[in-house]
């Protein structure tokens, strides 16, 4: 599943440039009985299967001996913190960032006490396996690697970067229906487009989530302005209604 994110798209240009090292290793290559076993019951008893200590610990150790010591060891799991991403750009300026992806009903506590450094959840719900998270995790850090996005400027105007959802975007036609690009965006008048594209991420994060506008960073006096002005207008609307 994850070797299918190396062939194509942005990360599998990454690799290829060598920007990106990224390798997959098969946990069951840790085993040591002869079926290969990564999971057994649980003690106690319930339901599903738990994942064992061994192939996991064996395989960091592995990894310790043949790539050097990793600057962290993350679990995906849904018991982690969230990703996020001031968390991606963390991670971005690591060397060596090991991915344990767990399944069944859950990994055996051993390995968070001897091999683990933190965990991390893409989000409150469950999937079947932490391939995906760890697909995701990859795909979220590796784009902040200098380099691997073409042009950095698309990252740095990204939703989140500053606590704040993206302005919206168009392109042609011009006309779609009864619904026209903005004017400003047609008027070349970068100040104009400028300002618009900040009252409308402003107004966008108001509207859809304004739990971020506690932690936004570096809004200048102009946004401040505008985020009043959208606030006393919400509570004029609301009011009215």
């Amino acid at each position: 599943m994850v070797k299918a994110l190396l062939l194509e798209g942005l990360i599998a240009r990454a690799v290829e440039r060598k920007l990106l090292d990224v390798v997959v290793h098969d946990l069951r290559a840790f085993t040591a009985d002869r079926h290969r076993s990564v999971d057994d019951a649980p003690y106690g008893g319930g339901p599903g299967m738990v994942m064992k200590p061994e192939p996991f610990i064996r395989a960091v150790k592995h990894l310790r001996r043949h790539r050097g010591s990793p600057d962290s060891v993350i679990l995906t799991s849904p018991q982690g913190k969230s990703l996020s991403h001031k968390e991606a750009v963390r991670l971005s300026t690591l060397e060596h960032v090991v991915l344990l992806c767990g399944r069944y009903e859950g990994v055996d506590e051993r390995v968070y006490e001897e091999v683990v450094t933190e965990e991390i959840s893409i989000g409150d719900y469950v999937v079947t396996g932490g391939e995906l998270p760890a697909m995701v995790i990859i795909d979220a850090v590796g784009r902040h690697v200098p380099g691997v996005v073409g042009d950095a400027a698309s990252v740095e105007s990204d939703s989140f970067v500053r606590s704040l959802l993206d302005w919206p975007h168009y392109t042609r036609p011009e006309k779609l229906g009864s619904k026209r690009v903005p004017e400003v965006l047609l008027s070349g008048n970068h100040l104009e487009i400028q300002r618009w594209r900040k009252r409308a991420a402003l107004q966008r994060t108001l509207q859809r989530r304004p739990e971020l506008l506690g932690s936004a960073q570096g809004m200048d006096d102009e946004e401040r302005e505008v985020l009043k002005e959208l606030r006393q207008n919400e509570e004029l609307r609301k009011a009215g209604a």
